[in-house]
């Protein structure tokens, strides 16, 4: 194994930094690969650029699994394009405003709805967002805050669910880690001991409602917001003939958008019921789920436009293609995003973050450092299954050896990984999120890393905490301190803007 040392952190940060710096999301991923690439080749340019394109971009690109998600955005974008031009997003959009009434109200149906697509991370973002894009627009709250609530309902829902893909991999780790150190307790019901102490995912779930009923924004997604209605404040005109529109669309169209919905929501819950009790859900099964009904909802769509509206076949297809061709630029971001996973993987990055904190911490205070690595591991790999991967090995043995509780060392791998991963440019469902949301994704970034910044500060004190007394009290205190904090924090933060009106009521 290669010994690359400080190295080994300077693509992802590289990254990073040239990503915020120029906004150039495919840029800064293709100087991080290619920086990686580099150091990996001796700093030879040529072996640099055959490593990259064939150990890394190539590798990824016939990875299994990520050619199944890439197909699977391909498969919504289509779905997605086929509702927008039949008219039925828009007749949707605008049947559910006369219920939804307020801007609080749509916020809080969003965060519902990403609660109940619990059983996939990647495709939440893709199936949610798509829904309430129309309605946030109609109800004049910004896609960036659409795209946080997608974020943060999609990977912390996800790991705490103990039977679909996330708890059998997370399980597995466990399982070969205990074995390691001779530990025979049954995986499983370490992960269900561990439930009550996966601070970051409760906090981040906490997090919407909380924001929602306090009804203000601080930091970059206020900005978002008043730059949205400055926006609109300057195309008055153009928002009325838009309203104008929405209300002349028929009845009849709402049906374009809900038959072919609950043809996509009852396959996606008989197929994963079925997987459920057939021997288990895998990755594989979850795609070929998403897919097989996203299929059949498109196709539905395509007899109920011919039907009504005389749309052809070969027309409708020719929409799908054309939905599918607008996430062209996603699926290269995810790559280069997974490439750079790989590269970092390759550079041992992980490693060596993990050895500048072994043995020199306190027992009582390792899940702490454990939760802050893991953030770290997270953040510069944008990767929350590498990092669990990687760190659950290390992390296990060390915590086992200090005297370190085992269930909170594990609850702090997975939050610290979910919390890094939640904030990273170049995670792939923060990628995710911004597409279902049709949101700038550094737009996005930027405006996330404020409120998921806060969240992840008060599960590090809640570690430490628990590191202290370990209870599961702990977590609804963190909760009670969370909303303390961020009452605080916009009372401060909007002082100086009170004569304002604010977006939400």
């Amino acid at each position: 194994m290669n010994d690359y040392g400080l190295l080994s952190i300077v693509p992802p940060l590289l990254t990073i930094c040239v990503a915020l710096y120029s906004r150039n999301v495919l840029f800064a991923l293709i100087t991080g690969v290619f920086s990686g690439a580099l150091i990996i080749a001796d700093f030879n340019p040529f072996y640099a650029v055959l490593e990259a394109m064939e150990n890394q971009v190539l590798k990824e690109v016939t990875t299994g699994s990520q050619v199944q998600v890439i197909l699977i955005i391909f498969v919504i974008g289509g779905f997605v394009k086929l509702l927008e031009v039949s008219g039925g997003a828009a007749a949707f959009a605008n049947k559910l405003t006369r219920f939804v009434t307020s801007p609080a109200k749509a916020q809080l149906l969003v965060w519902l709805s990403g609660l109940g697509i619990f059983f996939t991370d990647s495709g939440n973002s893709l199936i949610v967002g798509p829904l309430y894009r129309s309605v946030f627009d109609q109800l004049k709250i910004s896609r960036e805050k659409l795209a946080y609530i997608l974020d943060t309902t999609s990977a912390p829902i996800s790991i705490l669910i103990p039977f679909i893909a996330w708890g059998a991999y997370i399980t597995s780790l466990i399982d070969k880690a205990y074995a390691e150190i001779g530990l025979s307790e049954n995986a499983f019901s370490v992960l269900l001991k561990v439930f009550p102490y996966q601070f970051y995912a409760f906090l981040a779930l906490a997090t919407v409602p909380i924001i929602i009923f306090i009804g203000k924004d601080f930091g970059p997604m206020r900005k978002a917001q008043e730059q949205l209605l400055k926006r609109l404040d300057n195309n008055i005109e153009v928002d009325k003939d838009t309203a104008l529109s929405a209300k002349q669309v028929t009845t009849e169209r709402v049906g374009v958008f809900l038959y072919p919905l609950a043809v996509m929501l009852l396959l996606i819950g008989g197929l994963i019921v079925w997987h459920a009790t057939h021997g288990g859900l895998s990755s594989t099964h979850i795609y070929s789920t998403l897919a097989i009904a996203y299929l059949a909802a498109s196709f539905t769509c395509m007899e109920m436009m011919r039907r009504q509206q005389s749309v052809s076949y070969s027309d409708s297809l020719m929409i799908f293609i054309k939905g599918a061709e607008s996430l062209v630029y996603i699926s290269i971001v995810l790559v280069l995003a997974w490439s750079l996973s790989s590269i970092t993987k390759d550079l041992n990055t992980a490693q060596y973050l993990s050895s500048i904190i072994t043995g020199k911490v306190s027992p009582l205070y390792f899940p702490m450092i454990i939760f802050a690595l893991g953030a770290l591991i997270s953040l510069t790999t944008g990767s929350s299954y590498g990092t669990f991967a990687i760190l659950m090995s290390i992390a296990i043995p060390v915590g086992f050896d200090m005297g370190a509780s085992m269930y909170l060392t594990i609850a702090a791998v997975l939050s610290g990984g979910l919390f890094g991963d939640h904030v990273s440019p170049i995670s792939d469902t923060t990628v995710l999120a911004s597409a279902g949301a049709e949101c700038d994704h550094l737009a996005h970034v930027t405006t996330q890393a404020a409120y998921a910044g806060v969240t992840g500060f008060v599960a590090l004190m809640a570690f430490g905490l628990a590191g202290v007394y370990e209870s599961p009290y702990v977590l609804p205190v963190s909760i009670i301190v969370l909303f303390i904090v961020l009452s605080v924090l916009m009372k401060v933060l909007n002082r100086e803007n009170t004569s304002e009106p604010r977006h939400l009521p």
